[in-house]
């Protein structure tokens, strides 16, 4: 498949996606959703585990903050490398729900902390996986809805994310 195919496919999605988002109730729980993706539930729920969960709550701790001093870099670099532009400054006549924080959308950076996040959580706490999977592929498409990325930025967040975990994870357990 040629590049200017995959575009074609992703853009097609992302019209898909985005016709569900035009109701303003919706964007209301779509910006939550993504609000959930910004960091200080990581935060919150890494250091709770640390001080309330004496058999794994010190390891999962440091493992979540050597991925994420890992994928931040990372995730950056990439931007910088592809520097696709976001969907509102790449087609006519659509204006993204929200304002994203920079101009570049590949890879979903909201995505890729998602997905490194849920597969620590699985990985530490299987029971909570499917919840922690749930939650990071709701934070993806909320990007999408929100009109902030196209499905691809979102698969390559996801993969981003769930490697540079797995990644972590085999160096320190």
């Amino acid at each position: 498949m040629t590049l200017q195919r995959i575009t074609k496919v992703d853009t097609a999605l992302f019209y898909w996606f985005n016709r569900y988002s035009s109701n303003s109730s919706a964007i209301h729980t779509i910006r939550a959703i993504s609000k959930t993706g910004d960091g200080h539930l990581y935060i919150f729920f890494g250091t709770l585990l640390f001080w309330l969960d004496s058999s794994h709550g010190v390891l999962f701790f440091y493992t979540a903050l050597m991925a994420y001093a890992l994928e931040i870099p990372m995730y950056l670099i990439l931007k910088q490398c592809f520097k696709r532009k976001r969907p509102s400054a790449r087609l006519l006549n659509f204006n993204a729900h929200i304002t994203p924080s920079d101009k570049f959308s590949l890879p979903s950076g909201h995505t890729a902390a998602a997905f490194l996040m849920a597969t620590i959580v699985s990985s530490f706490y299987p029971t909570f996986s499917i919840i922690a999977f749930s939650w990071a592929s709701l934070v993806g498409l909320s990007r999408i809805l929100l009109g902030v990325h196209f499905p691809s930025d979102v698969v390559i967040g996801a993969f981003l994310g769930a490697s540079i975990a797995s990644i972590s994870m085999l160096i320190l357990t």
